[in-house]
């Protein structure tokens, strides 16, 4: 496993790193789960990601029941997790305010039976906070010593733009990180938030590399019946023939290189010096022993190449650019 710092900061986190969304305390048993963080951890992986909203909290829980065995040392790993969508009824449960932060880094600590977050992410961007407030709490949790270090997802250009200015302003800890959605199918980072992070000095921490499964090839030949697409709404944008195709196409070029095409795709992920790693989903622990492979994996100027051509997809904005935004009246 090679490793990578994030940003222009110290902190080194692995290129292949392990996330919990939709897996961990929802979808797969926690005995498999806890196999595949210990097999994350023997193959090099040292960042664990994940959010109090993923599984309502059960993804948090389930981390935290494998730190309590204390088969590693707390120190040895990289633990994140975020805040903004909402937790239950509560109106001030939800958002970047300090109320609704202060209250979700309580609930998370407990609930990852640790005394502090390596990374702390704003899961979305909060049009109803003063974003002033925000970067205040968090400046006050760092100094607490609850939180090391912070960070922004599925943020606008603009957006990390404004935070990195006002916490210079205010003098305060600014935003080290963004975690974006990136993939061979979802390139529009590359338009702007790629070079606004590299400008401030932040590293990229890509979400959903492999989109889903659908770049690993498991699709190429239907959906089974027990996979993740045969009842994932989320998926269907990318889960079209055109993608498929591009697919079947891309697994030929893995298989002239003597990888797999999802080693390919995360070793197309990784080609960008600006990108801290990539955040693999896994449930099975053979899922992580053959994508940790991508670490080792550069790819030529011929095979970057080539992948382009197949992909034929410059760069571009989503017909919605935020499609997960949430808005307060939501929650009248």
């Amino acid at each position: 496993m090679h490793y990578r710092k994030i940003g222009k900061y110290g902190l080194k986190i692995s290129e292949i790193s392990i996330g919990s969304w939709l897996t961990y305390g929802e979808s797969i048993e926690n005995k498999i789960a806890f196999d595949c963080i210990d097999t994350a951890i023997e193959h090099g992986i040292n960042f664990i990601d994940s959010a109090e909203g993923y599984a309502n909290g059960g993804a948090e829980s389930l981390i935290g029941d494998y730190l309590s065995q204390e088969v590693i040392s707390r120190d040895d790993l990289v633990i994140s997790s975020k805040t903004f969508w909402p937790m239950g009824e509560n109106i001030n449960r939800w958002g970047l305010s300090r109320k609704n932060i202060i209250t979700a880094v309580e609930g998370t600590l407990k609930r990852l039976k640790t005394d502090h977050l390596d990374l702390y992410f704003m899961h979305r961007f909060d049009h109803t906070t003063p974003l002033e407030e925000t970067i205040l709490t968090i400046d006050d949790l760092i100094k607490a010593g609850k939180i090391r270090y912070w960070g922004t997802s599925s943020w606008s250009a603009a957006q990390i733009e404004r935070a990195n200015a006002m916490a210079k302003e205010l003098n305060a800890h600014p935003p080290i990180v963004e975690q974006p959605l990136y993939n061979m199918f979802r390139r529009h980072i590359e338009l702007e938030i790629m070079e606004v992070a590299k400008g401030n000095g932040m590293g990229l921490t890509a979400y959903s590399p492999l989109a889903q499964g659908i770049l690993t090839g498991k699709y190429n030949n239907g959906i089974p019946k027990d996979s993740r697409a045969a009842h994932e709404e989320n998926l269907k944008n990318d889960l079209i023939e055109e993608n498929i195709e591009k697919v079947r196409k891309l697994a030929k070029v893995a298989e002239r290189i003597e990888i797999s095409v999802g080693n390919l795709a995360l070793a197309w992920i990784l080609r960008k010096p600006e990108i801290s790693c990539a955040i693999i989903g896994a449930s099975k622990p053979h899922h992580i022993i053959e994508n940790v492979k991508a670490s080792d994996i550069k790819l030529t100027n011929d095979d970057l190449a080539e992948i382009n051509n197949i992909l034929d997809n410059e760069p571009s904005w989503p017909p919605t650019y935020e499609p997960f935004l949430f808005y307060e009246d939501k929650m009248h």
